[in-house]
């Protein structure tokens, strides 16, 4: 029995065995070729040693261990070979097997979007844009007719606006110097005769009296 028939189980399982089942069984077999191929160079190490220790003292001895160094290298490209191609299989396995589940999300999604699509029509949704652009414009139109101001007739005219004001202040300010003419005119003349000043001594007199009788009154 051979070393994949052995990990694969013969030709009757092999069509009911998975992609990642088969991935699993190339991992082990590299693993096992590994650890075949860590021991083969392990003893090659131990026949060159031997070798070198008979050179001088058992030259066949010597020899013969060369011998087998160098089928245990013959092995030892054998098992290179084959960990290359079992390497190269176990890749292009795994890359189908992306490339299957890949595949399958794909076609799932595809199904999926078919589905959603199910109940559209392409006319049917230009038809839809159509309508939803012409009734923003109505709605534009609408919002255009509400702000512009009514019941105002013609435009205003700013410059008799300015007119009209500066024709008020100016009825103000004649206003004003009207009133100010007028109260001017209204205010009594000014006497022509000096107005008589009473003497400093006249009085002080009646005071020093007032001020006498005050303590004549307090004394008795």
């Amino acid at each position: 029995m051979s070393l994949l028939t052995k990990f694969f189980g013969g030709k009757q399982n092999e069509s009911s065995i998975t992609p990642q089942e088969a991935i699993q069984k190339l991992r082990d077999i590299e693993e096992t070729l590994e650890k075949k191929s860590d021991f083969i160079e392990k003893k090659m190490e131990d026949e060159i040693k031997f070798a070198k220790l008979n050179a001088q003292k058992n030259k066949r001895a010597a020899l013969q261990a060369l011998k087998r160094k160098k089928r245990l290298e013959k092995q030892l490209q054998q098992l290179d070979g084959t960990l290359s191609t079992i390497e190269f299989q176990r890749e292009a396995l795994e890359n189908a097997s992306t490339n299957t589940a890949v595949l399958s999300a794909m076609g799932t999604a595809a199904k999926a979007l078919k589905s959603a699509h199910k109940n559209m029509d392409v006319d049917k949704v230009h038809d839809l844009m159509d309508e939803v652009v012409e009734q923003h414009e109505v709605a534009n139109e609408i919002g255009e007719a509400i702000s512009q101001p009514v019941g105002f007739g013609d435009e205003i005219n700013e410059d008799e606006l300015n007119d009209e004001l500066e024709s008020l202040v100016q009825e103000d300010i004649d206003s004003q110097f009207t009133n100010v003419e007028r109260k001017t005119s209204e205010l009594p003349e000014v006497p022509n005769e000096k107005i008589p000043v009473a003497s400093s001594k006249s009085k002080s007199k009646p005071d020093e009296d007032d001020e006498m009788s005050q303590l004549a009154a307090w004394a008795t």
